[in-house]
């Protein structure tokens, strides 16, 4: 079994908890889908369980990280109108040198990111990470799929992962 080291240190990285934190107060109210661990989480998992099934070699620390830090710059976004996928890069920087990762990690890690918004057919990983980000969403459930803005091609009808 991987040890996730630096995965977990992201966790306990001071810096991550206090924008995580910032990001639940803001959407404290928010009636679509929130942006918390959960959510996070939920990104890595699929992610992974995709990657091994497509027989793709990422490393599992690199999806982790991409994952728990892809939306940690909401919070600039809501409050500056900074794009969330820079904010989250300039942010994850300290976070990911604070926690261990080098340069190349970096920017597998940061690619991911900074991609996570759209979808590119050159780059099976990054369209896998953004497919991720979309599947762990349950629009099935939710009491707000009429006003959400999302088009029904992106929302979730039933679970695939």
């Amino acid at each position: 079994m991987l040890n996730l080291k630096k995965v977990n240190a992201i966790l306990k990285n001071r810096k991550f908890c206090t924008y995580l934190s910032k990001i639940n107060k803001l959407e404290e109210n928010r009636k679509y889908c929130k942006h918390s661990i959960q959510h996070l989480l939920d990104v890595a998992r699929i992610t992974y369980i995709k990657v091994l099934e497509q027989n793709i070699h990422v490393e599992k620390e690199i999806i982790y990280a991409a994952a728990l830090l892809h939306d940690i710059g909401r919070w600039q976004q809501y409050e500056e109108g900074i794009p969330h996928e820079l904010a989250s890069i300039k942010l994850g920087k300290d976070i990911l040198d604070e926690c261990g990762f080098d340069n190349e990690e970096e920017n597998e890690i940061f690619d991911l990111i900074s991609n996570h918004r759209k979808k590119n057919s050159d780059n099976l990983i990054q369209n896998i990470f953004y497919d991720s980000d979309k599947a762990c969403r349950n629009c099935f459930m939710c009491k707000s799929i009429s006003d959400c803005n999302w088009p029904d091609e992106k929302k979730n009808y039933s679970i695939k992962y």
